[in-house]
This record gives structure tokens, C-alpha cells and sequence, in this order.
């Protein structure tokens, strides 16, 4: 096997992997940070899964609602309400 043949394999295994994240994931939205406040609002007992910035990332935050994920970045950190379960992730991966 050649190393074109080799490099061609490793990169149709790493796009399987993935699409297999894709399909996994389910469908994710994204919005804006001000929407992703003003929806877990609206959420009883919600549950709010967020990451730290790093050097070059923002802050990340999720939830699930209806059966979908939202997801927003943000600059700055986001102020969510009280009566949200709140779990720190040391990083948030989202397919693009």
C-alpha cells in the first residue's frame, strides 16, 4: 500500500467518525446567547451544560428542549437562572 493509499484511508475513516458524530448528536441549534437565557427560562427543571472560554474560544452552553439541543457561544459569560441545573464541561464539541 502506498502512503496516498494510507492518507486516503485515514481520511475516509476520520469522515465516517465524524458523520457517526453527526448522526449521534441529533439535530443542534444554534442562536443567539440573549435566546438561549430567554429559552431556559421558559424550560421547567432545566439543565444547562456550559464550558469555559479558552485562549481562543468563547464560552459554550447547551440544553435540550423538545427533543432538540440548542446551543449558543458567547464572549462573555451568560447569566442563567437559579432554578437551572448547571453542569460544568471541561469542553463543549459541537459538528460543524
Amino acid at each position: 500500500m502506498t502512503n496516498g493509499a494510507m492518507a486516503g484511508g485515514a481520511a475516509a475513516a476520520a469522515a465516517a467518525s465524524i458523520s457517526s458524530a453527526i448522526k449521534a448528536s441529533g439535530a443542534i441549534v444554534r442562536i443567539e446567547p440573549h435566546e438561549f437565557v430567554d429559552l431556559v427560562c421558559r424550560i421547567n427543571d432545566p439543565i444547562v451544560v456550559w464550558s469555559p472560554p479558552g485562549f481562543l474560544t468563547p464560552y459554550k452552553y447547551i440544553t435540550c428542549y423538545k427533543g432538540l439541543y440548542f446551543f449558543a457561544k458567547s464572549k462573555t459569560q451568560l447569566t442563567i437562572p437559579a432554578s437551572a441545573e448547571i453542569i460544568c464541561a471541561r469542553k463543549i464539541w459541537i459538528p460543524e
